[in-house]
């Protein structure tokens, strides 16, 4: 899959004969995202077309919420090898900016979907809206689509257990500790990765070295004590437990993911990993003595090993 990040990029030999396109913001890739992806590489080989995904960096969200902006579900490399495991040819990730946020509907239509991107079919949920203050909608592509040579395909939602996958409810899922309901419409667990950074070394004082992962996030979705299975380490995957928080007990105030895993004493900084969430089994909680802390701990590695020995069954 090639990252395209400026429309003056696009590799036109690509994309001359046209090309299938969705947009969104795919943070997440919940079974809403993946039933489009789906859809556009069927159609992409049907037409014999490239499959582009359209998405922004920062995402608009982000842009619009600059002091408090909503947790970011995945980071830019997680979204990237996400979509490319789908086997989308092109990522057009433009910056979201002032002249993003301003563009008028006609000007997006022509200037990216047809000059840019030369769209032929745009793949689409049933609640996409584009362009300045959201003005676009479904309904603008399907007016001009007939004189404009493209065609227009809207994809339902789909709903689980009553609940419409999103990544606002997802994001609202996690926040609460509802991991089965996130895995639910996500169609996995959730998983945060990201290389081992060196830390402080306070876990290991305390008889639980940990791998400190960078989370590149201005917010964390999740926060507290968790049940986490973790994936590339040598061996396969291991249980372990994580912590997702400030450490209040040692007065820090930078959320950091720190993931203990059973019966491991391995060497793997700069190693990339990933964390998937299995169960939340408490809040953090500050202690006033470093004692009270580490018998705390024992009890939450003995919960972690109870529920993944349970869900691994």
């Amino acid at each position: 899959m090639r990252l395209i990040r400026h429309i003056n990029d696009m590799p036109f030999d690509a994309v001359v004969s046209g090309s299938v396109v969705t947009i969104g913001a795919y943070d997440g890739l919940h079974l809403g995202h993946i039933s489009l992806l789906e859809r556009v590489k069927a159609a992409s080989e049907s037409l014999g077309l490239p499959s582009v995904v359209m998405s922004f960096e920062p995402m608009p969200k982000e842009f619009f919420a600059e002091t408090s902006p909503p947790a970011r579900l995945m980071r830019f490399r997680e979204k990237f090898d996400a979509l490319a495991s789908h086997g989308i040819d092109l990522f057009y990730c433009p910056q979201f900016d002032e002249e993003m946020r301003s563009i008028a509907v006609d000007a997006f239509i022509r200037r990216i979907l047809i000059h840019g991107l030369c769209a032929r079919h745009i793949v689409v949920g049933d609640d996409f809206q584009f362009a300045r203050r959201r003005e676009g909608s479904l309904r603008h592509l399907q007016q001009v689509s007939g004189p404009l040579g493209f065609s227009v395909e809207k994809m339902p939602s789909i709903v689980v257990d009553g609940i419409r996958a999103s990544s606002t409810a997802i994001r609202e899922s996690l926040w609460s500790g509802d991991l089965q309901r996130a895995t639910a419409l996500l169609g996995r667990p959730y998983r945060m990765s990201g290389k081992i950074v060196l830390g402080d070394k306070v876990g290991r004082k305390l008889g639980y070295p940990t791998a400190n992962v960078d989370l590149r996030r201005r917010q964390s979705p999740v926060m507290g004590i968790f049940a986490v299975r973790v994936h590339g380490l040598e061996g396969g995957p291991r249980d372990a437990v994580a912590s997702v928080g400030t450490r209040p007990t040692f007065g820090g105030t930078k959320p950091l993911l720190e993931v203990h895993v059973f019966d491991f004493d391995e060497d793997i900084y700069g190693q990339y990993i990933h964390v998937d969430f299995v169960a939340r089994l408490r809040g953090e909680v500050k202690y006033d003595e470093v004692e009270e802390l580490v018998a705390q701990m024992h009890r939450d590695a003995d919960n972690a090993r109870s529920i993944l020995a349970t869900d691994a069954a």
